[in-house]
């Protein structure tokens, strides 16, 4: 009798806004907020982490403000 080949499933990641709702919630501060700490720690992933999810190429360093 021949065996099914079973298939791998990846992980689900898990998605950038609800990572930050999770971290405004966990450390009681506003989305913003949770989602700029979230954006730097992304930038600060190791490159093992960025082979294994490409996705973390995707942040990038906000556009810089103009002072008047």
């Amino acid at each position: 009798m021949a065996r099914k080949a079973r298939k791998t499933s990846k992980k689900k990641v898990r998605g950038f806004k609800n990572v930050a709702r999770q971290i405004a919630r966990k450390q009681g501060i506003s989305k913003k907020r949770a989602s700029a700490i979230l954006a730097s720690a992304t930038r600060k992933a190791s490159p093992a982490a960025k082979r294994k999810n490409p996705r973390l190429k995707r942040v990038r360093m906000p556009k810089r403000r103009r002072r008047k």
